[in-house]
């Protein structure tokens, strides 16, 4: 088996657990302030089957890790009404907020793993162990890339939803009109000006070294997991 085949059947695995959680989080957050939506419509299951969108969480993640570029995708949103949340300005700040959080956790969790696999090891890992190590080691990077990816303030990103509620009323009903604008604008702005023009490369310029800094942090736990 290919190095690559089984980088992908490691990686989308993990990818579809820690987007289906991610949406998941939003729904038990909104569960939690008001709003039943996502529990009514039988959407706090982490069943992936309820939240696979056949692209977004299987094809396009296959197809990236495939061809070796960064994997990213999404799952059918949790649906969320803002008014039913007991302040749905503020609400909605949180449910967005709970989604990346939900992802930090589980890269921290493990990393934890990680290390406690690795204690006492003094060569190289095979087989088994080292298929589990190479699966969290991912399972890390996918969860930062993930949190960090969606607090961009882009929508429909989750960090759109909290630079909404900071604004100003005012000045948040005008960044509202940008969202049915949503999914062309991070298509222009994350795939399309960088092809164009490779010094508009916003996430290899903003977003990977956040990620790299972020990852080194939690290869810290790791190590302190390990007992190094």
């Amino acid at each position: 088996m290919s190095d690559t085949l089984l980088s992908a059947l490691v990686l989308i695995p993990a990818l579809v657990f820690a987007i289906v959680f991610h949406e998941v989080s939003h729904g038990w957050t909104a569960l939690a302030l008001g709003d039943t939506t996502a529990r009514d419509m039988r959407r706090l299951s982490l069943n992936p089957i309820r939240h696979v969108d056949p692209i977004g969480t299987v094809i396009l993640p296959g197809a990236l890790a495939l061809f070796g570029a960064p994997i990213f995708g999404w799952a059918k949103p949790v649906p969320v009404n803002a008014w039913r949340l007991r302040n749905p300005r503020y609400g909605m700040m949180a449910v967005a907020a709970a989604g990346p959080a939900s992802n930090l956790v589980l890269a921290a969790i493990a990393a934890v793993g990680l290390g406690l696999l690795g204690r006492g090891l003094q060569a190289q890992p095979e087989g088994a162990l080292a298929l589990a190590m190479m699966g969290l080691d991912y399972f890390i990077l996918i969860n930062i890339f993930l949190a960090l990816f969606n607090l961009l303030p882009i929508p429909p990103f989750d960090g759109s939803h909290i630079v909404e509620g900071l604004l100003p009323r005012d000045a948040a009903r005008a960044y509202a009109k940008l969202r049915p604008l949503g999914l062309p604008l991070v298509f222009l702005l994350l795939l399309v000006l960088p092809s164009l023009f490779p010094g508009f490369d916003l996430m290899g310029r903003f977003l990977f070294p956040v990620v790299a800094q972020v990852q080194d942090f939690y290869y810290g736990i790791a190590a302190w997991a390990a007992g190094g």
